[in-house]
């Protein structure tokens, strides 16, 4: 019998409210979703979904960095350096200023008319000597003014970047750090102080070695920061603390607060608004169990008085 729909194979017609199912198929197996096929489904799903969410991070992040761009007249830029879920299966990625890092921001920079304003935002460790001199150059350089933000940190060669700028805007607890140069795993400092204890005797060639890339490393960063803070400070007072941010005052990771930098004579506020913080909410470390708490702001009330109405 020739009609619409499915038939039974060899000619076998179905019987009233029969469903046809095509050969090697029956009714068990038709439709049902095996383990292996829930297991795929999950697999595809814990791959795609640090990518989903990551892309719904950078939309968020750009809403925001328009939004501070409209209130304050300015081109914003992001040197922002964490842990993140972004790779595959959200392994996190742990970051510093590199090559790449100076190269965007060398674009964006000239990219933007040398009259507008410039905001950069750093959260950092600190990274390669020739990429922070690479962008503390071209801001020190610009026309129109440069504010560094610093919501938490910027050590070590991001504290070089701010040093550059026209304003450091820090927020009440943020750290800048020294800027010593570091050898592979040895403050450079260090190296010189170790070799200048001993009888040159004493030393084989490959310390001495070491000390002498030591001694010109830290006479390159310190002139470098002599430059950038000579717009601000007297020719003593800027020679003064080139040398002691990069002379090895302090342990590399020592935290230099808003009101050592005053102290400094650096030209630093710590009035950061409230969108540079929320901006930096949109960058979450990996979620931990050591931090937790309800991710709401809290008001303070005035206590009511006893037997008062509420």
């Amino acid at each position: 019998m020739r009609g619409a729909g499915p038939s039974l194979p060899c000619g076998v017609a179905p019987r009233p409210g029969q469903t046809a199912f095509p050969l090697g198929k029956n009714l068990a197996t038709t439709g049902a979703v095996g383990v292996s096929d829930l297991f795929w489904i999950f697999f595809m799903f814990s791959a795609l979904q640090p990518m989903l969410r990551q892309r719904l991070l950078n939309a968020a992040r750009q809403r925001q960095i328009a939004k501070i761009e409209r209130v304050r007249g300015s081109r914003v830029i992001l040197v922002v350096h964490r842990q993140e879920t972004m790779s595959f299966l959200g392994f996190p990625v742990l970051r510093y200023i590199d090559i790449n890092d100076s190269e965007e921001i060398l674009r964006a920079i000239h990219m933007t008319d040398p009259r507008v304003a410039v905001d950069l935002v750093l959260h950092t460790p600190g990274g390669l000597v020739l990429a922070a001199l690479q962008i503390a150059r071209a801001i020190h350089k610009r026309p129109g003014k440069v504010t560094v933000f610093v919501p938490h940190y910027a050590m070590s060669g991001g504290t070089l970047i701010a040093l550059a700028a026209d304003e450091i805007v820090m927020s009440e607890h943020a750290m800048l750090g020294p800027v010593d140069p570091q050898l592979g795993q040895y403050p450079a400092a260090s190296i010189l102080q170790a070799v200048a204890r001993k009888p040159i005797q004493d030393v084989d060639d490959a310390t001495l070695i070491l000390a002498d890339q030591a001694e010109k490393a830290t006479a390159q960063l310190r002139a470098a920061v002599r430059e950038f803070l000579a717009d601000d400070l007297a020719p003593d007072k800027s020679e003064e603390l080139a040398g002691l941010l990069t002379g090895g005052t302090w342990t590399h990771d020592y935290g230099i607060t808003f009101e050592a930098a005053k102290a400094f004579g650096l030209n630093v506020r710590n009035d950061i608004p409230a969108d540079v913080l929320q901006l930096m909410s949109l960058f979450p470390q990996p979620k931990r169990q050591g931090v937790e708490y309800l991710p709401v702001p809290y008001r303070y009330k005035e206590p009511t008085a006893p037997g008062g109405r509420s």
